[in-house]
C-alpha cells in the first residue's frame, strides 16, 4: 500500500517521524517499531551516513509543437560525465505526458532535433539518448545557457509528483532535515526519502546516545519507472571530514550505517578494496550487488521498494538475500506503507551470522 501524503499530514499533531520503523537483523529476526524508537536500536560509536543534496522543482511544464508535455529535469551533464561526449552545457531530461489529473504519464523521449518551449522563454532542444538503445532519458541543451536552469526551476517549477500520491505538496515537503543547497543550483530530482522521517528532536537524541552523523553528497537523477533499470552516473563527494568519521569508526568498532541507498552508492564509491574511505568527487557510475557486495557499509536505513527495483539488489548486498525476502513479507503482514512518504527499514548485518549462509539455506 502506497503512502499517498506526508505522515505529518495524517492527524493532528503528527511529525515526519510519526511512521513505522521495520527492523531486519540477519536472516531469522525482524521487528516493527515506531521510527522514535530509533536512538534505542542504535549504539554509542555507530555513524549514521546521510545524504545533503537538497531537492529539486524538477517538473516543469513545455510544449513541443501543439503538445503539453511535462519536462523532469533529471541531471546537469559536464566534462566530467561519463556519457557525455561533447563538454557541459546539457540536461538530462525525462518527458512525460500530463495524465489530466495532475500526475503524468510515461512518453518516449525526442525526436532529435525537437525544440521544447518553456516558461519564462525558456527553450530545451533535444539531442541524444542519454544510453544507447533506451528512450527514457535525453540529453537536452537549454537556451538561453544552462546556467539559467536552476533560476528556471525555483521560477516555475514543481516537486515530481507521481501518481500515488493524493496531491501536489510543496517543495518543503520534499526536503530533509540534512538538506544543504547547493551553491551552483544542483541537487536531486528527486528526494532521497531515506532522511524524511528525521527531524531535529531525533538528531539530538541520537547524538546524545553516541551515534555520529557523516555528511555526504549524491545529486540523485530522476528513478527508473521500468524494471531492473540500473541507476545512471550521478554526481557524488566524500569529504575529508567524512572519510576520517567512517573509518575511525569501522577502526573502533562501530556500525556504518547509511540513511538511503544514495548514500551507499557514494560511500561505496570512495572506498578501495580493503574498505577504507578517501575523500573523492566526481561522477559515479557504481551499481552495487549482491556478487559485488559492499565494502564499508554494515547497516542501511531504507525506504520500501518495489519488487522490480534495482535498488533491492542493494539491500540484499548489505543484510543478504534471505534477511530482505523475511522482512519484505513482513512489511506486507503489518501492511506497512510504500514509497517516499512511507514507512523505512533497518538493515542490520548479523553480527554473529554470514548472511551469505543463510541466502544458501534459503534457496
Amino acid at each position: 500500500m502506497s503512502a499517498r501524503i506526508p505522515a505529518e499530514q495524517r492527524g493532528p499533531g503528527l511529525g515526519r517521524d510519526a511512521v513505522r520503523l521495520l527492523v531486519s537483523q540477519g536472516c531469522e529476526r525482524v521487528s516493527l517499531h515506531a521510527f522514535r524508537e530509533l536512538p534505542g536500536l542504535l549504539r554509542a560509536g555507530d555513524v549514521l551516513v546521510v545524504n545533503t543534496s537538497a531537492t529539486l522543482a524538477a517538473a516543469v511544464d513545455a510544449r513541443l509543437g501543439g503538445e503539453d508535455l511535462v519536462v523532469h529535469f533529471s541531471t546537469r551533464g559536464d566534462r566530467g560525465h561519463p556519457r557525455t561526449k561533447s563538454g557541459g552545457g546539457r540536461w538530462a531530461v525525462e518527458l512525460r505526458a500530463p495524465d489530466g489529473g495532475g500526475t503524468t504519464r510515461p512518453r518516449a523521449g525526442g525526436p532529435a532535433g525537437a525544440v521544447l518551449e518553456l516558461p519564462g522563454g525558456h527553450r530545451l532542444t533535444l539531442e541524444e539518448p542519454l544510453a544507447a538503445g533506451a528512450d527514457r532519458l535525453w540529453w537536452a541543451r537549454p537556451s538561453p545557457a544552462p546556467d539559467g536552469v536552476p533560476a528556471l526551476l525555483r521560477a516555475y517549477g514543481r516537486p515530481i509528483r507521481y501518481a500515488y500520491t493524493e496531491r501536489d505538496q510543496p517543495i518543503s515537503a520534499y526536503q530533509t532535515v540534512f538538506a544543504v543547497p547547493a551553491a551552483d543550483g544542483a541537487g536531486s530530482a528527486e528526494m532521497p526519502s531515506a532522511g524524511r522521517p528525521f527531524t531535529a528532536e531525533l538528531v539530538a537524541r541520537l547524538v546524545s546516545r553516541g551515534v555520529q552523523f557523516a555528511p555526504l553528497v549524491l545529486h540523485t537523477g530522476v528513478a527508473s519507472q521500468e524494471a531492473h533499470e540500473p541507476p545512471y552516473p550521478e554526481r557524488y563527494e566524500v569529504s575529508a571530514t567524512t572519510a576520517g568519521l567512517v573509518n575511525a569508526a569501522r577502526a573502533a568498532g562501530g556500525r556504518v550505517i547509511a540513511v538511503g541507498t544514495t548514500a551507499v552508492r557514494a560511500l561505496e564509491s570512495a572506498a578501495d578494496a580493503r574498505g577504507r574511505v578517501r575523500p573523492a568527487a566526481g561522477w559515479t557510475d557504481l551499481v552495487v550487488t549482491p556478487e559485488r557486495g559492499v565494502r564499508v557499509v554494515d547497516g542501511l536505513l531504507t525506504g520500501l521498494h518495489e519488487p522490480g527495483a534495482s535498488h533491492l539488489l542493494m539491500l540484499e548486498a548489505v543484510a543478504g538475500r534471505a534477511a530482505v525476502r523475511l522482512g519484505y513479507a513482513e512489511a506486507l503482514a503489518r501492511l506497512c506503507l510504500w514509497h517516499e512518504f512511507g514507512d523505512v527499514h533497518l538493515l542490520l548485518k548479523d553480527e554473529n551470522r554470514d548472511h551469505m549462509h543463510c541466502d544458501s539455506n534459503s534457496r
